[in-house]
């Protein structure tokens, strides 16, 4: 009563071995020693703690004194400094106060160090300078969304 069966076993590939018929075959992956390195935007909260920073220490003053001053913690301010807390309007605005700014004067000075860092790595340092976008329309102003 045995029947005979051959002991074969079927493997279905995960990736096609060949190209279809009429198509072009895929370029081979690349290395990952061989890519060309990716440059990430910075994040905004890292941007805005840096220019928090900046003017903090700018004013010689210390983390305790505008953190009482913006009536907020000390260690949730130093990680809203370093960009680990992502921070809202309130707080940005009661922090930017204690050093003598305005929120508006804040988000201009982080926005000006996003076209900083971005122009140095997408040639977009023309468009930044001189105000005008690809297209050569006049661009003015900050949008932000949330």
């Amino acid at each position: 009563m045995t029947s005979h069966v051959p002991n074969e076993v079927r493997v279905i590939p995960l990736r096609p071995q060949a190209a279809r018929p009429g198509t072009r075959a895929a370029a081979p992956p690349v290395p990952p020693e061989r890519r060309p390195p990716t440059v990430r935007e910075p994040l905004w909260r890292d941007l805005v703690g840096d220019v928090l920073r900046r003017e903090r220490l700018g004013q010689e003053r210390t983390l305790k004194e505008v953190a009482e001053a913006a009536r907020i913690s000390m260690p949730y301010l130093s990680e809203v400094e370093r960009g680990r807390k992502e921070a809202s309007s309130e707080v940005l605005a009661a922090a930017a106060g204690a050093l003598g700014l305005g929120l508006a004067d804040l988000l201009a000075r982080a926005q000006g160090e996003l076209i900083r860092l971005t122009s140095r790595h997408t040639g977009a340092g023309e468009a930044a300078r001189t105000g005008r976008g690809a297209s050569g329309a006049r661009f003015d102003g900050m949008c932000l969304a949330a």
